[in-house]
């Protein structure tokens, strides 16, 4: 029987400074920056961090089988994909996993691009991105932990819809099982989540 969704509704990370840095194309002992111009950032930073509320979901499920390319999971839905059924290969589990960074933030970038504050809004947008991105993370370890009682693992990398040949339609799918509408998120006809700093994946458990 599948298991039922883990909702963290509140996910404690801090914001990944260096990794935000780098998405901005700053490279350390490559980009010189004066000091004023650090301190905006670090601003600008600041005041992303304020604005993300970092939720997420987890839910772990049995495989059924994997054939031509396919993954048929144990509630009867299936993941279609060469890559993702080559990437999983010899897992008889997976963690799907979500994650969204909150409305406050994608709102304040949205006014920042509309009234011309240009480099606030993209700082803030590497923030929620690289922040989001690190939820995952922190909900594969907080998975892991759990594992390694198990004696299993879970494998370090993960596959999100709309990379390689796992369409983004797929998104549908790991939207409901994950029931992401319980932390605000919506999914649109064309399988985009909402709000826009929100992100899904999938991941293998090794025996």
């Amino acid at each position: 029987m599948a298991s039922s969704v883990i909702l963290f509704h509140h996910i404690p990370i801090d914001i990944p400074r260096p990794q935000i840095y780098k998405r901005l194309g700053f490279r350390k002992d490559m980009t010189k920056l004066s000091d004023i111009r650090r301190k905006e950032i670090e601003a600008y930073i600041d005041d992303a961090r304020s604005l993300i509320r970092l939720q997420g979901m987890g839910r772990r499920l049995k495989i059924r089988d994997i054939r031509d390319a396919k993954i048929y999971l144990s509630n009867d839905q299936v993941l279609s994909s060469k890559n993702l059924a080559a990437f999983i290969a010899g897992s008889a589990e997976i963690v799907l996993m979500g994650a969204t960074a909150g409305h406050e933030i994608t709102e304040a970038i949205r006014v920042d691009a509309a009234e011309d504050r240009m480099t606030r809004g993209v700082v803030l947008d590497a923030a929620a991105s690289e922040t989001v991105d690190h939820a995952l993370d922190w909900i594969m370890d907080y998975f892991g932990r759990h594992l390694l009682r198990e004696g299993k693992t879970l494998m370090k990398k993960r596959f999100s819809a709309g990379y390689g040949d796992l369409l983004l339609e797929s998104q549908r799918i790991m939207y409901e099982l994950l029931e992401m509408e319980r932390i605000g998120v919506e999914l649109t006809k064309s399988c985009i989540l909402v709000p826009e700093k929100s992100v899904t994946a999938v991941t293998g458990i090794m025996s």
